[in-house]
């Protein structure tokens, strides 16, 4: 049974309410969303936060997953980096309004950090050096700070079908340098 097979086993059984469907999707995919929330949101605290509202939308919405969009680990990290970042924009308006200059937060090293995760975030990131600047910058820019295309276009001053062209052949090169195998 491929992975993506048992991580739809599960959903089924979360559907029905299986706490232990959730315990297991959780220690298999922790290790990935709160790297990808604490990227987000620099902060150990708020990026835990997301990944717990990401696993409680995980426990609410399991029969929202549709297999035809993409595999379940895609769907809980879109879910963990979606959670993120509404709490970046929701401490980023907090923040504002208290103060006219907030400070910046220093990232913190990743308390899940281990040799497994360590390996999955160099290839991750030789992965990214791999592509072409604009596709790496496009993508970062995309998923860490999450704006969409036609914002990246005007943050860049380039026209949108290459925003668009940049974004899709960059997805589509790390899609070839980090198959899902390797990942899960």
């Amino acid at each position: 049974m491929s992975q993506q097979e048992r991580d739809i086993e599960c959903l089924r059984r979360l559907i029905g309410g299986d706490q232990g469907a959730l315990a297991e999707l959780y220690d298999r995919y922790c290790p990935l969303l709160y790297p990808v929330t604490l990227r987000i949101l620099r902060s150990p605290g708020d990026a835990e936060d997301a990944v717990q509202q990401a696993w409680m939308q995980v426990w609410r919405s399991a029969a929202s997953y549709d297999e035809r969009r993409g595999t379940v680990a895609a769907w809980l990290l879109t879910m963990g980096r979606t959670r993120a970042l509404d709490l970046y924009r929701s401490l980023s308006a907090r923040r504002r309004a208290e103060t006219a200059d907030p400070a910046p937060r220093s990232a913190s090293p990743d308390p899940l950090a281990d040799t497994a995760q360590g390996q999955l975030e160099q290839r991750v990131r030789q992965a990214l050096d791999a592509l072409a600047p604009q596709q790496r910058q496009v993508l970062e820019i995309a998923y860490f700070e999450g704006l969409s295309q036609s914002e990246i276009a005007e943050r860049l001053d380039a026209p949108l079908g290459t925003v668009k062209s940049w974004t899709r052949q960059g997805l589509m090169r790390l899609k070839e340098l980090l198959p899902e195998e390797e990942w899960v």
